[in-house]
């Protein structure tokens, strides 16, 4: 059965997650704070982590960071920040996904589901719809993805620009290389969130805040962009820079 550690203070909302996750089948544990969370960790991995931000002895950012020092189990970060600027560093830090409080049960189970989904063996979670069709590129080797200076490969899940290491989340490399597989075309963010996120449902803000993450790793804005561009009101594109 599957394993998810809420990790939050306040007894009334813990106690509402732990049923919710409950009713879905979920095997449930939890913790009223940020150590008592490593602590859980440490002695019994889950598979995935509700990690609420205003934890009485660690700020959530911090026990984020601490986590990842220990592993790598998919983190769906619960919270009242809604700044992009906020929502953008917890990615950095290694958050998965993110949910802006209030929120109902449905989308918690949703989102937490797609995390898994994204992270676990396709027998565990079978994805919501086919993957984007991946055609021959040319010049490219061991099924590697090539656009002008941006070289991706899918198998190793690195990228590289002009020769140098992109640094990515695994929702970022997902995200770009979806793009690549579809470059020179305008994807809307709908058709992103049902073949990235495998959730069509999902806040259409999720897939900018991941291109602004992007962008900025990329060495781009999206004033002046090269790679990624915005066409407004359709979608998203990735076509080399000429």
């Amino acid at each position: 059965m599957t394993s998810v550690l809420v990790v939050e203070d306040d007894p009334a909302i813990r106690a509402s997650l732990i049923e919710v996750l409950t009713n879905h089948h979920l095997l449930v544990r939890s913790s009223p704070n940020g150590f008592g969370a490593l602590r859980e960790i440490t002695r019994r991995p889950p598979d995935a982590i509700v990690l609420d931000l205003g934890l009485p002895d660690l700020d959530g950012a911090d026990a984020l960071r601490m986590i990842r020092g220990l592993s790598q189990v998919p983190v769906l970060v619960a919270t009242a920040r809604d700044d992009e600027r906020e929502i953008i560093k917890l990615l950095h830090a290694g958050a998965d996904d993110y949910l802006v409080k209030p929120f109902s049960g449905g989308q918690l189970v949703a989102r937490l589901i797609a995390v898994l989904r994204r992270c676990s063996a396709p027998a565990a979670f079978p994805a919501a719809g086919p993957a984007a069709p991946a055609g021959p590129v040319p010049g490219a080797d061991r099924g590697a993805i090539v656009v002008g200076d941006l070289c991706i490969e899918p198998t190793a899940r690195t990228a590289r620009l002009a020769g140098g290491d992109l640094s990515l989340t695994r929702r970022e490399f997902d995200l770009l290389e979806f793009l690549a597989r579809n470059a020179g075309r305008v994807v809307s963010r709908q058709v992103i969130l049902a073949e990235v996120w495998r959730q069509p449902y999902v806040d259409e803000k999720t897939v900018d805040v991941h291109l602004s993450c992007l962008r900025r790793k990329m060495g781009e804005r999206a004033s002046r962009p090269r790679y990624l561009h915005t066409v407004r009101g359709v979608g998203v594109k990735l076509v080399a820079p000429q």
